[in-house]
């Protein structure tokens, strides 16, 4: 089998259209920060490699606290003004923006591939999910905008300055230019850091569109611990929208706790999926293929089966043929010039799947059992492809608590498995990680599935099927240490990013009380 790269998808040809698209946004090839409205040619470049074959697809250019902290200072200025604004100029901006980025959906899906690694179905879905999304709220954010969080009729207001986002790197148009555009139609300004790990290039070019449009966004590049304080505590940030891990969405609850901001911090948890008293092992198989999209680099992605133990050997009769099976390796190259039909492509970066590599060995030398290790050698490559930032497929059996694989979401293509024999174990192994974002029962009995489900410590928990972040008015958000703040999704996204009556609780994770919307 002879695979190859199409011309029109080459990295050199995909990132000249980006730069011929918004040649501003862009300084002799090199990305620009956007501020205070221009696109300015600040920060020190750091080249930015991509993990589908480690070679330099772009620059970041990396700016320094002071920087920051002007440009939070110029968003403030341009927040007042947006915030003057009615919600038909705002929309209309919105949509222009919208239906430019529309015009180079390919473009985008192809940036997605090469600097975060998407397979170019995955890729499409990211940035088809934003543009329909914001399409949507365009819609019915106004409505919202008109009532409380009971839905009394009550006109919100925009917050008191600019919306800072700080998101991880695996869903940037989706996740990150999704939530800037309904936060913009809410009235409010909005500052976005590009993440260190990738997806500059794609962000600039949806930023500049943006920028055309009239809309008062901020684009800058930097380490996080020298933007962090300018992004998070500067007096005039009105809220801060985080995603990522519970590392540094700790050190950033930590920093927001004299501020008293308005604030909605995702941060990752170990999703479970339990199986107790089940016999559809074909329904499951579908779910279980579906589950390896994008190497279960997502928040929401399922890495754990706690399995009764009387159903282990049905289990691993449906698991085992379908890990076997996951097609992984280069994202573009595939036969006579089409996208190749993978699960997914590379990890984020070399050092992410050397880590990955080395909890697995961890976990094993404490006695893990392994019931498949897969082999990079099994991917679809080019001939003498750099390989470093893939993983195969693993699958680990009982992972010893002295291990990180039994308490941590892995970011990664391994799951483990762990045998229970009670009711009690099963919730203490699905609980195992002080909270999450989703959560699977698998029970021919449904009604049983759900008195389960009850004490299960994630937002959303499945029946017999897996859940996700969700779209459009589906809430949002996580139990224990998975989310802090307000929730989003729908109108509680839109609450969470505007002023209510005095006194108004939104639902979400606070420090004084938690509120759970229906789900």
């Amino acid at each position: 089998m002879t695979l190859r790269v199409p011309d029109h998808h080459t990295a050199s040809a995909v990132l000249s259209r980006a730069i011929a698209a918004v040649p501003e946004a862009f300084d002799d090839g090199v990305p620009r920060n956007l501020i205070d409205r221009r696109w300015q040619a600040v920060g020190e470049p750091a080249p930015q490699v991509t993990p589908v074959d480690g070679t330099v697809f772009a620059q970041l250019p990396k700016i320094d606290a002071g920087t920051a902290q002007d440009a939070v200072r110029a968003a403030a200025r341009a927040h007042q003004a947006w915030a003057q604004t009615t919600f038909e100029q705002r929309r209309e901006a919105v949509t222009s923006a919208v239906e430019a980025m529309s015009q180079v959906r390919d473009d985008l899906a192809l940036l997605l591939a090469w600097e975060i690694g998407k397979p170019w179905k995955a890729a499409c879905a990211d940035v088809d999910r934003c543009l329909d999304g914001v399409r949507w709220y365009a819609e019915h954010t106004e409505q919202m905008l008109n009532q409380d969080v009971e839905g009394a009729p009550h006109k919100r207001q925009p917050l008191p300055g600019p919306v800072s986002n700080i998101a991880s790197w695996n869903y940037p148009m989706s996740v990150l230019v999704h939530a800037e555009l309904v936060q913009l139609l809410a009235g409010n300004a909005v500052i976005a850091k590009t993440p260190t790990q990738g997806g500059a290039v794609t962000l600039t070019v949806a930023h500049a569109l943006m920028a055309r449009a009239g809309l008062p966004a901020t684009l800058v590049s930097g380490d996080g611990s020298a933007l962090s304080d300018p992004l998070v505590r500067s007096p005039e940030v009105g809220a801060l929208a985080f995603v990522g891990g519970r590392s540094n969405g700790g050190k950033i609850a930590a920093q927001l706790v004299d501020t008293g901001k308005r604030h909605m911090l995702e941060q990752e948890g170990l999703n479970t999926w339990g199986l107790w008293e089940f016999s559809d092992w074909d329904g499951l198989s579908a779910h279980l293929r579906k589950g390896f999209e994008y190497a279960k680099q997502r928040c929401t992605a399922y890495p754990r089966f706690v399995v009764q133990r009387k159903l282990v050997d049905k289990f691993l009769a449906t698991y085992l043929p379908v890990v076997q099976s996951v097609r992984f390796g280069h994202p573009l190259a595939g036969e006579n010039g089409e996208p190749p039909a993978l699960d997914f492509g590379p990890l984020i970066s070399a050092a992410k799947a050397t880590e990955l590599e080395g909890r697995v060995a961890e976990a094993l030398r404490h006695g893990a059992v392994p019931l498949h290790h897969g082999d990079r050698s099994q991917g679809h490559f080019l001939d003498g492809q750099d390989v470093s930032a893939y993983a195969a497929p693993v699958t680990l059996l009982a992972p010893p608590g002295a291990s990180r694989l039994m308490h941590e979401e892995p970011f990664g293509p391994v799951d483990t498995i762990v045998v229970v024999d009670t009711e009690a174990e099963l919730l203490a192994q699905m609980n195992a990680s002080n909270g999450a974002l989703v959560a699977s029962v698998a029970c021919d009995d449904e009604s049983f599935a759900a008195e389960l489900a009850e004490s299960v410590q994630a937002f959303k928990v499945g029946i017999n099927k897996p859940r996700s972040r969700g779209d459009r008015d589906e809430p949002f958000g996580g139990r224990g240490a998975s989310w802090k703040g307000a929730f989003v999704g729908g109108q509680h996204l839109v609450h969470a990013v505007t002023q209510g009556p005095p006194g108004e609780q939104l639902y979400g994770n606070f420090p004084g009380y938690h509120r759970y919307p229906q789900t």
